[in-house]
């Protein structure tokens, strides 16, 4: 019998089936679980998606605490990046690619940090005028989600970049990199040197004024936003870089096990007309 959905953040039947095998093996021997582990699952995307403080989830969740618990159990296991590569290889699957790519695409994101961001992982953009952190992302050109990195606002692109690309490298077989302008100069000798990978710097079109998709680098500005449109994600709040990366990886999980079982193209919500 399908089960009812509280909050549009939920699972549905088909993606839970898709999510829980991926999870780690209850263990046997001891106390069994209190708690659903669907309703663990449910209560992290709620958060992410809401905005809400782990101490503000609804009374119909398991207790904060125990959330809270799996949450950082989970990520001392890396199962968050597991259940990325997972979803990731059947997204591409289904879209006729190969599971594993061969190119990708760097970015970067500065977003305001919260007062509850401590001075020492926080910085000021002076370009975007931010002060906070910065994100730096590598999708494949589909827009999946390979790598994601935090820093301080204050990391320039070149800098972040070859952490973000050292993280790349090891666990995937990408190299060959698109990358705006930000990432010109010596990182693109740095790449073919230490990475044995390409970077490729995609540029504006000569003379272009005003707005225009730039080949290429719309595919993950589309990510970005993707990931923004998850209410926590809108400004960082973590008081440790690790934690913002675990919730970017939540954020890109939820956009995967979806893009798996809508099973049609994606419909953006109908805007409500008040006369």
């Amino acid at each position: 019998m399908p089960r009812h959905r509280r909050y549009p953040s939920d699972l549905t039947d088909a993606q839970w089936a898709v999510i829980e095998p991926l999870l780690p093996q209850v263990k046997t021997g001891g106390r069994p679980e209190k708690h659903p582990r669907r309703d663990i699952v449910d209560a992290i995307l709620y958060v992410v998606r809401a905005g809400c403080s782990w101490r503000q989830l609804p009374f119909d969740f398991p207790p904060w605490q125990t959330v809270y618990w799996y949450f950082a159990r989970w990520e001392e296991a890396k199962v968050t990046e597991q259940i990325m590569v997972a979803l990731r290889r059947r997204v591409r699957a289904a879209q006729g690619r190969r599971e594993e790519p061969s190119a990708g695409i760097i970015d970067s994101q500065s977003v305001k940090g919260a007062d509850t961001v401590p001075r020492q992982t926080r910085g000021y953009d002076a370009n975007k005028k931010i002060s906070g952190r910065k994100r730096f992302i590598v999708t494949d050109t589909l827009g999946l989600l390979l790598v994601v990195c935090v820093m301080a606002a204050s990391v320039q692109d070149r800098d972040g970049a070859k952490t973000t690309l050292l993280s790349v490298y090891p666990f995937t077989p990408v190299r060959f990199v698109y990358a705006d302008a930000g990432f010109a100069g010596l990182l693109v000798e740095w790449c073919q040197r230490v990475l044995r990978t390409t970077l490729h710097i995609v540029r504006k079109a000569p003379g272009q004024k005003g707005f225009a998709v730039i080949a290429r680098r719309w595919v993950v500005e589309r990510s970005l936003a993707w990931l923004t449109a998850h209410r926590r994600l809108a400004r960082d709040y973590e008081r440790h870089p690790a934690t913002s990366e675990a919730m970017i990886r939540w954020a890109a999980i939820s956009g995967m096990v979806r893009r798996l079982t809508r099973g049609g193209p994606a419909t953006r919500q109908q805007a409500w007309a008040f006369d």
